[in-house]
């Protein structure tokens, strides 16, 4: 007999509800869920593919261990019992710092993937911490940390109620959103166009987002903090400045001022392509607009300047009004958020060992990796440990990473395929699929545009003997950190479970400060592992019971009887109080943001010495790399091509259909040409995630599509405000194939 099940999907940052018809196992329709409280029917076509990822038969359903080159079977036991025989001299001798961690993007699409990575990386202590964050959106976590005191105290845009929506670098028709989480981008874009607001997107393609706006602007890839500098310089110029309630919240507005001087429409328009007139007209429409929000995101990120712009993004929204207003950017509150506290928001408390880059937020970036580990040295990194990720694809100079990859002594993945990463592994541990596996998104509630909350049960049980994720995590913590192969996972998880609550106990902001430890682990509903975590973080969480405090109040029991979700309302203004700064003030002017203003100051006469410069781009069928092993999302049309405008492809001399070389000072590839008047000329885009053409993977649907991976072209270089990647606006050059 067919059954229903309800789920929120994991595969993007839009968290739409899903409606799964199964019968025995066996999925036999997936489609939106029309009665769920945020999403209301909305899907893309990646969501109903879940069950063709958990019949893949691709997907690894047991550990690997490679021997003599190869990637044979093996049991758990066997498995955990090889990475403490390789991995406890390695440590021994080298240190704890000699072994690298990289963290993948799927890690906060899944519960134990966002909660017991972090019990593995306070458990190993080391300081070689990567992630996907530093190819993503490090800026905006840099920028709030110095403005609002903390990382990830972000405000997204408020979409249900904008009446101007100012966008750059991004695509949501075809990304979702991200930093923004909201199912149903185009209709809600949509709906501010029906209500008499207008969309403006700044993009150097005319991208289908752009399309559907109402004003498109072309601009010079990664000159958007110029364009945004100039809007706020009229602004002050034109004496238009309002900072709303929080005109008493508010520090460095002088400092600002002087900084925004030489930023005249006028003296950007040539490096930004932008007229100056139209610069004048936006910054107007803005301040004007009953309310307003600029949204800039990865293409505004992954550039030169990536941290320049996402500043400037919040200034604008903050001399607008328009910040923690309804309408404008504005910041979530979802019901799993613990109490902040007001401290110094620091970098650099250590450093990359070649080049001395600076941590942020706990990690460093990723770009440093391959000479971290090819350079000779005490401190090298010998072993790493891979995390759901697939850096050789999605991070910079692909060939070196790779290079480095096969030089280390020891790699241990969990990841659920043999892929372009995972082929260098000695050990494998294959992770639970989506469906076998609790969801709620702890990630990406904090960034959602209302606030809501949903839980999804698992839907199948894996094996008897198969590991959850959770425990796979806590394992490989306990294997690498001396405590065994084969440990009391049970009294481990107790011990973690402990850490976090025990935390909470003794914070005088919490719902249960004070509180015995024992009552607490004895009222906990839920089983152990993730569920046991949620329940404690919603029940302590603004909208929590706080463990009777409030009877009304939410539990992890009281989720799972609401499947469609909980609808916890539109955003409200939470400044000054949830203000994470010493000063309890937004800063709007950082001392160690202005410091990087005389670098940009130093692009503003940069000409173009005219070649082209490479962008990225996104499509609704594609999730970075881990969504091409599915035969329905990469049929068709050649997705993965070089996009050329027709003038370009005239005086080059290809034509659609015809392969290109692309060439930059990291690498070459080869591509199919698209020929569009949709891209300024002077630019190309080769999308990202692709080239599944390396010998040893094992992904046989996307080895059929390979694609190019345009990171191969990257060179490495980075921001260094928040050493995040330069992916956008790469010199490169185009010659027929």
């Amino acid at each position: 007999m067919a059954l229903t099940h309800y789920r929120t999907c994991p595969l993007c940052e839009a968290t739409c509800g899903l409606e799964i018809s199964h019968d025995n196992g066996d999925i036999l329709r997936t489609r939106g869920d029309r009665d769920d409280v945020f999403s209301h029917g909305y899907i893309c076509p990646k969501g109903s593919t879940l069950g063709m990822l958990e019949t893949d038969p691709d997907r690894l359903r047991t550990p690997l261990i490679k021997r003599d080159g190869v990637h044979e079977p093996a049991t758990w036991d066997e498995a955990f019992a090889f990475i403490e025989e390789r991995m406890a001299p390695l440590i021994s001798e080298h240190g704890v710092n000699t072994v690298g961690l990289y963290l993948g993007n799927p890690n906060v699409h899944s519960m134990s993937g966002i909660l017991y990575s972090r019990a593995l990386v306070k458990m190993l202590r080391s300081r070689s911490i990567f992630s996907a964050a530093t190819v993503d959106q490090m800026p905006k976590h840099v920028t709030s940390g110095h403005m609002f005191g903390h990382p990830d105290l972000i405000p997204v845009p408020d979409l249900d109620r904008t009446s101007y929506l100012l966008i750059l670098g991004a695509n949501p028709y075809e990304s979702n959103g991200s930093l923004a989480t909201a199912p149903d981008w185009p209709g809600r874009l949509g709906s501010i166009s029906e209500r008499g607001g207008k969309v403006v997107v700044v993009d150097p393609r005319h991208t289908k987002t752009a399309r559907v706006s109402d004003e498109h602007v072309p601009i010079r890839p990664g000159s958007d903090p110029l364009f945004l500098f100039a809007l706020a310089h009229v602004i002050f110029e034109d004496g238009l400045v309002d900072l709303g309630h929080l005109v008493d919240a508010v520090s460095g507005l002088d400092n600002l001022a002087d900084a925004l001087v030489p930023f005249a429409p006028e003296n950007v328009e040539t490096a930004t392509g932008v007229p100056a007139a139209t610069i004048r007209r936006i910054a107007r429409e803005l301040a004007a607009a009953e309310s307003a929000a600029v949204y800039g995101r990865i293409g505004t990120h992954t550039a030169e300047f990536g941290t320049m712009a996402s500043w400037m993004v919040d200034v604008l929204n903050a001399i607008t009004a328009n910040l923690d207003a309804p309408g404008g950017a504005m910041f979530p509150r979802p019901a799993h958020e613990q109490p902040r506290s007001r401290r110094q928001f620091q970098v650099g408390r250590w450093a990359t060992r070649v080049g001395q880059l600076p941590e942020r937020r706990g990690e460093l970036p990723v770009s440093a990796l391959a000479e971290e580990i090819l350079e000779p040295g005490n401190g090298k990194i010998r072993a790493m440990i891979t995390i759901a990720g697939n850096p050789i694809l999605s991070t910079p100079d692909s060939d070196r990473l790779d290079d480095a990859f096969a030089s280390l002594d020891f790699m241990v993945s969990v990841d659920i395929y043999l892929n372009e990463t995972t082929r260098h592994a000695d050990v494998i541990l294959p992770g639970t699929t989506p469906l076998q596996r609790p969801h709620y998104d702890f990630a990406f509630y904090g960034l959602s545009v209302r606030n809501v909350a949903n839980y999804s049960p698992a839907l199948f049980e894996p094996a008897d003997d198969w590991l959850d994720e959770w425990q796979v995590l806590l394992r490989l913590s306990a294997t690498l950190t001396g405590q065994g192969s084969d440990p009391d996972l049970t009294a481990l998880d107790d011990t973690v479970f402990a850490t976090m609550v025990g935390a909470a106990v003794a914070n005088p902001a919490s719902p249960i400060h004070g509180r015995p430890l024992e009552e607490v682990f004895s009222v906990t509903d839920g089983a152990r592992g993730p569920e046991r975590m949620l329940d404690f973080l919603v029940r302590t969480g603004p909208y929590g019971d706080g463990y009777g405090r409030d009877p009304d109040g939410l539990t992890l029991q009281r989720l799972r009887e609401a499947p469609h979700g909980i609808d916890l309302g539109p955003l409200q203004s939470r400044l000054p109080g949830d203000l994470c700064t010493p000063s309890g003030k937004v800063e709007l002017a950082p001392a160690e943001l202005l410091a990087d203003v005389d670098r940009l100051l130093g692009a503003v006469d940069r000409s173009s010495n005219g070649g082209f410069v490479l962008i990225g781009r996104r499509d609704v069928r594609s999730n970075n790399s881990w969504m091409h092993n599915v035969d329905v999302l990469v049929r068709g049309r050649d997705r993965c091509t070089l996009q050329i405008n027709p003038e370009d492809a005239a005086r080059v001399g290809v034509a659609a259909g015809d392969r290109a070389k692309i060439s930059s000072a990291a690498g070459t590839v080869m591509a199919p040409v698209e020929v569009t008047s949709d891209i300024m000329a002077g630019v190309v885009s080769l999308p990202h995630g692709w080239g599944h053409d390396l010998e040893g993977s094992s992904l046989s649907i996307a080895s059929k599509r390979p694609g190019v991976n345009a990171n191969r072209l990257s060179t490495g270089e980075m921001d260094p405000m928040s050493g995040n990647a330069v992916l956008n606006g790469i010199p490169v050059e185009v010659v027929p194939a």
